[in-house]
């Protein structure tokens, strides 16, 4: 049972370091790419890879899939169309630092959810692990000058960022509250969401293409879809359902947290980036919150 749950525990922090790296690569390539062509790009991409290792999974598992019926395209158009699209949109006019701090919501967005649609009311540990968590985000944030927030100026993107925080919340409830429909091996049911998501992005990605244009396929922006369509969807979204099934949604959205951190690591190792004191001490508590949220409580000995 540790070891299961190791496991998951493992599989969303790995999630959350792709999602970091896409981050990266959405900020180093907003003027190359439109952001519903990289969202569509990505996951057409990420569909041709998976497709011909699922195929055959998805037709033996036929009936499972017409059971789940209409829950299938709901989930597809939470996690797979909505997300990143609402995000990479929102790239568009406001800045990293407010789209990392609407983030914030999405672990209370996601524990309250949970009690409503799953029962699964957090407890009074995780609450406080959450605080801690978050206290240590918002000092990461402000860079160790909490008058910085203050001073934050709030866009129409912060609310297109906030839709997309609770896209994504609704998706991970609603992987736990019907995970007896959802009963299918990891990869089918990644890549029949990838095939129910595609088309539901589509008329969207046209529309910005008729008023935008594309991008030009140099080979930076390839790299950089590519990087997206296999770690971010692929290696990223399995951990990440992976980890919902087992620990469940609330403490799986805890993990959310740790993006900037991994961002700021990665910005480091890629980009020579300096790690500053705010990093160390947010960081810090950012993993204290999220062991006091998701470590069991002691019981005494009997």
């Amino acid at each position: 049972m540790a070891s299961r749950q190791g496991l998951a525990f493992l599989g969303l922090l790995v999630a959350v370091l792709c999602w970091s790296g896409n981050a990266l690569v959405a900020r180093a390539f907003y003027d190359d790419i439109p952001p519903l062509g990289l969202s569509f790009w990505r996951w057409v991409l990420a569909t041709s890879l998976l497709l011909p290792f699922v195929a055959r999974g998805i037709w033996a598992h036929r009936a499972t899939l017409r059971a789940a019926g209409w829950r299938l395209p709901v989930v597809a158009a939470l996690g797979i169309a909505s997300y990143n699209s609402l995000l990479y949109t929102a790239a568009q006019s406001t800045e990293a630092i407010n789209l990392t701090l609407v983030n914030t919501c999405l672990p209370l967005a996601t524990f309250i959810g949970a009690g409503f649609l799953l029962g699964e009311w957090p407890s009074r540990r995780a609450w406080y692990g959450m605080a801690v968590a978050a206290c240590g985000l918002l000092y990461l944030i402000s860079r160790g000058d909490w008058a910085t927030l203050a001073g934050l100026a709030f866009q129409r993107g912060d609310l297109i960022m906030l839709l997309a925080v609770l896209a994504w919340a609704l998706y991970t409830l609603l992987l736990r509250r019907w995970a007896g429909y959802l009963t299918l091996p990891p990869l089918v049911l990644l890549g029949t969401l990838m095939l129910l998501g595609v088309p539901l992005i589509l008329p969207f990605y046209l529309l910005e293409l008729s008023h935008v244009g594309g991008f030009e396929p140099s080979a930076g922006n390839l790299a950089a879809i590519a990087y997206t369509a296999v770690f971010a969807s692929l290696v990223a979204y399995l951990g990440w359902n992976h980890g919902v099934k087992i620990v469940g949604a609330g403490r799986a959205a805890m993990a959310m947290y740790l993006m900037p951190v991994f961002t700021a690591l990665l910005g480091w190792l890629l980009l020579g980036e300096a790690l500053r004191t705010f990093h160390w001490i947010g960081g810090a508590l950012i993993f204290g919150g999220l062991l006091l949220a998701t470590r069991p409580a002691l019981r005494p000995n009997r």
